[in-house]
């Protein structure tokens, strides 16, 4: 069994800051990509930033200069430093793990919820 536990959502005003965490447990061989996403309703999940088992990254447009990813890879961990958040970041976010069990496959967190308002 594997998951993905996320923590560190909640409410903050706009142009502050938020730390997310995500850590898989259970048994697995090796992690390859993992990543954020985030969703609004009554729109599909959007990819937020990547990062792969070697550090390389990658950010969607909105959040280039905002956003940084990074992974404890020691610690199975994945991270997102959110700063200057805006209304617009509002959303439930989700971790993702490209996981190796047998093969490689995609596992998801339960989500976290971000609201930016004032």
């Amino acid at each position: 069994q594997v998951q993905l536990v996320e923590s560190g959502g909640g409410l903050v005003q706009p142009g502050g800051s938020l730390r997310l965490s995500c850590v898989a447990s259970g048994s697995f061989v090796a992690i390859s990509n993992m990543g954020w996403y985030r969703q609004v309703p009554g729109k599909s999940r959007e990819r937020v930033a990547s990062a792969t088992h070697a550090g390389a990254t990658n950010y969607a447009d909105s959040v280039k200069g905002r956003f940084t990813i990074s992974r404890d890879n020691a610690k199975n961990t994945v991270y997102l430093q959110m700063n200057s958040l805006k209304p617009e970041d509002t959303a439930v976010y989700y971790c993702h793990a490209n996981i190796m069990r047998t093969t490689y496959d995609s596992y998801w967190g339960q989500g976290t919820q971000v609201t930016v308002s004032s």
